[in-house]
């Protein structure tokens, strides 16, 4: 029996030390009289994730991997690549010399929606893309097992984030799924779609508020990339792969 480690209160305490991170971080600033332009200084004070980090942590620990390497410090989180030497992931798990599963953890709050759904998005088909192409060419090891490739994406829930979106479409028309889709819908839609192309093994969505300091509220969009299934899935494959 898989063991979730009551995944769902650590996963509030994660999203309460999110917006507890960026918050201290935007007062800190403030009191200093450099803060950053459009609230830089609290991504850039960095660990903002690192509750979900420690949710997998767990979950590995207890899925039959309790002496697994679990990497995150910056200078063993490299895998190499094929159209790029190298790819800085935000957490590794090797296991008896073999790659296990490489995680992200991202995030995205407003105001500015727009780019950085972009980026978001050519950052996550690229760097899965670029791990699988290596992976055949034999780059994780000769006849390694088929790695877990997850995705963590937490996205503020507020009033740009929910709204229609109009694209311009000079040419040809968009898919009709995104037409009029907010950029919540839209980032629930990529990684709906990164799973279904088998990009990612699973990839979950999160919306929380800026209040959710307090409590760690969060909701998801779909089934797909509901947090319970992938969990259940990672979990799946740590006992898995500790049987082989």
């Amino acid at each position: 029996m898989l063991n979730l480690e009551n995944y769902e209160v650590q996963a509030r305490e994660a999203v309460k030390l999110f917006w507890g991170n960026r918050n201290a971080a935007i007062r800190q600033q403030e009191a200093s009289g450099k803060l950053d332009v459009g609230a830089r200084g609290a991504v850039t004070a960095g660990k903002n994730m690192d509750g979900f980090l420690a949710l997998a942590e767990s979950l590995i620990r207890n899925n039959g991997m309790p002496n697994a390497q679990v990497c995150v410090q910056r200078s063993v989180l490299t895998l190499p690549g094929f159209f790029r030497p190298t790819k800085l992931w935000d957490m590794l798990v090797i296991n008896e010399g073999r790659l296990i599963a490489a995680l992200e953890f991202k995030s995205q709050v407003g105001p500015s929606f727009g780019n950085n759904f972009n980026n978001r998005t050519e950052e996550s088909i690229g760097t899965a893309h670029d791990l699988w192409t290596a992976y055949r060419e034999g780059a994780l090891g000769k006849d390694a097992p088929r790695p877990f490739l997850g995705l963590v994406m937490l996205v503020e829930d507020c009033p740009a984030s929910s709204s229609s979106v109009r694209d311009q479409q000079p040419h040809f028309p968009v898919f009709p799924e995104f037409k009029g889709a907010s950029y919540s819908q839209r980032y629930d839609l990529l990684c709906r779609r990164l799973v279904q192309e088998r990009l990612y093994s699973s990839a979950a969505f999160l919306l929380s508020s800026k209040d959710a300091e307090a409590d760690g509220n969060f909701r998801c969009l779909s089934e797909l990339t509901d947090l319970k299934r992938f969990v259940t899935e990672f979990a799946g494959h740590i006992a898995a792969q500790s049987s082989l």
